[in-house]
């Protein structure tokens, strides 16, 4: 079986076109050099990798990839590395931007290389990775790397540290010492509520753990109170602005733990201040088991171009009333791992409402306020963000659009965002988007989620820096505006096993690759399926899809003209067909997809379109597969995607016929 992902499905009319595709001057190299290979930094679950080559013109270079465990004899096959070829991002600034026409919101050029990464390991698990480079035209150099790297473990408070006890004002329980009243009280020397708030030396040192016991923990920031509590309020070494100022770092083995106690719910109040714990001095802080609400920013943990932290956990939390949970926009930030929170935003919870588009400029409300905007959002390598349930936002979780990478044409290697994982999550009722990988650079992964109630289109990708970016296995359900968002340019993009409710227009980008979908219309707009690539290199093969009936344009395949391999930034040649049939013919994309309706599954039914607001809920759904029906056995085997599927060949969508479906949320 052929993995390659940036194989081109072919038919009569090809041959000669594809001999076209990489035609170039006498000077070109068509043998493949050995270049530099990176590993990236690891998660839980999953490897990336970088290997830069010269030459490989003409496109025909493979890097295959195979993988065991430390100390086992079976190697087993994981998906090829993406092949990047100097592919052109780049963008104009969108409506109302005050630079519009005069200069690019972003430009930059992927490198000659290959990129990606074995997926669904264990945590904290050594492994040998094997990845062997190999070209009909020649291979000059080391055409073989074999490397041993160990996926991270979820982060725990050490054991080895101090152990200190916080309680709220007014606590009446017998104390466990030492005891502190208030946070500050433990995290440093002493508090004040006056001028000498910042005087007091940090207590905590790596490894030791700061226990909050229940109740509420508030703030009193108005008032210069020399230290002395008052009914409800304490002075909690917070004045005037309200926000915890927590400078002291950890390390990945000895973090600085804040837990609940265990005692009861443990609430931080922000009594409305802009920002409530500011982390970006300190790194390798981990919080877990507390409730934080009322306040703009709940964790600030970087800024771009000023300060960030790394090594942030926050677990087992609920977050709500807030307008961010989690703020990083700071280049150097490295292994968040941020799991099994809710975290609840302010917009109305019985109603979708949209920010643009004439779908919803007719309903009362339009457009959303901005009273939460995201989640979460971060920037940098190497975070890890799941099973979380986030409800009732304009985003769920984002990469940062941070612009161009530090440093490019020249990249900062540590300042690269990559090496990303998004899964297990749980997402409803979004303003705009599910998931937004905008300004990802490769190797940012978006899998097993669960993604219900999506204004403005579930995925998001806007731009990434060459790629690739992976979509796999994830549930999309009521997108009334379309699914997916591949835009400004993008370029890397891997969709596999998905089942998407919801017409998917994805592009204009260049690399794109989908496989093993299931796409069904819910009469967002004609087109199940719309592709505007600029690269003919692009492709689509053994997806479902069901289209709208009674349209003329079921299909579209807007690329360069057939025999020209790219053409950045340039206006694609517009093909619209009526059916599968047609667009298989004229395009020779689509050679083993099949067409299926809503009753391929146990019990889904298709969104109403003429109530567009409503917030359907998962419960009472079943989108396993029907025993017999078309999509099933009817994908390609995608190794560490569809390893153990249970009959012929893997099913289309994310759930295979006889296996248990994916857990979504908290565990």
């Amino acid at each position: 079986m052929n993995y390659n992902v940036g194989m081109i499905a072919r038919k009569k009319i090809f041959p000669i076109a594809l001999g076209l595709l990489f035609a170039s001057a006498l000077s070109a190299q068509t043998s493949t050099t050995a270049g530099e290979f990176t590993s990236e930094p690891p998660t839980l679950v999953s490897l990336g990798f970088d290997w830069r080559i010269t030459g490989d013109d003409n496109r025909n270079a493979t890097v295959g990839t195979s993988y065991r465990k430390k100390g086992e004899s079976t190697w087993y096959p994981a998906l090829p590395l993406m092949r990047l070829q100097r592919e052109e991002i780049g963008t104009a600034p969108g409506p109302g931007a005050g630079n519009a026409g005069r200069y690019p919101l972003f430009r930059y050029t992927a490198a000659n290389m290959f990129a990606g990464s074995i997926l669904n390991l264990d945590p904290d698990t050594e492994y040998e990775c094997r990845f062997v480079l190999s070209d009909p035209d020649g291979v000059t150099g080391d055409a073989e790397k074999v490397i041993t790297m160990r996926t991270r473990g979820e982060p725990k408070p050490s054991e080895g540290g101090h152990t200190y006890h916080v309680y709220p004002v007014g606590w009446t329980g017998a104390n466990q010492e030492p005891a502190f009243t208030g946070l500050m009280a433990a995290y440093y020397m002493g508090l004040a509520h006056f001028d000498y708030e910042n005087a007091f030396p940090p207590r905590v040192q790596p490894g030791d753990t700061i226990l909050v016991h229940a109740g509420l923990y508030v703030g009193d920031r108005r008032h210069y109170m020399n230290g002395a509590p008052r009914p409800g309020y304490l002075a909690m070494g917070n004045v005037f602005d309200g926000t915890y100022y927590l400078t002291q770092s950890g390390t990945a083995e000895k973090p600085i733990a804040i837990k609940g106690a265990g005692d009861g719910e443990v609430i931080f109040d922000g009594d409305g201040c802009q920002n409530l714990f500011n982390l970006m001095g300190g790194n390798y802080q981990y919080f877990e088991n507390i409730t934080v609400r009322n306040t703009n920013v709940a964790f600030l943990l970087g800024i771009k171009g000023i300060a960030g932290a790394s090594g942030f956990t926050l677990k087992h939390s609920k977050v709500y009333d807030v307008g961010r949970v989690v703020q990083d926009d700071w280049s150097g930030s490295k292994n968040f791992y941020i799991a099994d929170n809710t975290l609840t935003g302010r917009h109305d919870p019985n109603k979708m409402m949209g920010w643009t588009g004439a779908l919803w400029e007719k309903f009362p409300g339009y457009p959303e306020l901005l009273t939460s905007e995201y989640a979460i959002k971060v920037y940098g390598q190497g975070h890890v963000v799941a099973y979380n349930s986030i409800a009732n936002w304009h985003d769920g979780i984002d990469v940062a659009t941070y612009g161009t990478p530090d440093g490019a044409p020249n990249d900062i290697p540590d300042r690269v965002p990559l090496a990303i994982d998004f899964y297990g999550n749980d997402i409803v009722n979004m303003g705009d988007n599910c998931f937004e990988t905008d300004g990802g650079a490769r190797n940012i992964r978006v899998f097993r989620n669960r993604c219900f109630d999506s204004a403005a289109g579930a995925l998001s990708v806007q731009p990434m820096f060459g790629g690739p970016v992976y979509f796999y296995q994830n549930l999309v359900y009521n997108a009334p505006t379309g699914s997916l968002k591949y835009i400004e340019g993008s370029s890397g993009i891997l969709t596999y096993n998905n089942t998407i409710i919801g017409e998917g227009r994805a592009g204009p980008a260049s690399n794109q690759h989908f496989r093993n979908n299931l796409i069904l219309a819910q009469g967002a707009f004609d087109p199940v399926f719309a592709v505007t690539t600029y690269t003919n290199y692009s492709s689509s093969d053994y997806n479902g899809y069901r289209p709208n009936p009674n349209v003329a344009d079921s299909f579209e395949w807007n690329s360069p003209a057939f025999g020209v391999a790219a053409a950045f930034g340039q206006t694609a040649v517009n093909r619209r067909y009526a059916n599968l049939r047609d667009f298989r013919e004229a395009t020779g994309q689509e050679q083993h997809s099949v067409l299926v309706d809503y009753d391929v599954f146990a019990r889904v039914p298709k969104p109403d379109p003429s109530d567009p607001q409503h917030v359907y809920a998962p419960d009472g759904l079943d989108f396993g597969l029907r025993t017999g029906s078309a999509a099933v056995d009817a994908g390609i085997p995608l190794p560490t995607i569809t390893d153990g599927f249970t009959g012929r060949a893997p099913d289309l969508g994310a759930f295979e016929l006889g296996r248990p479906l994916f857990h979504y949320g908290p565990r």
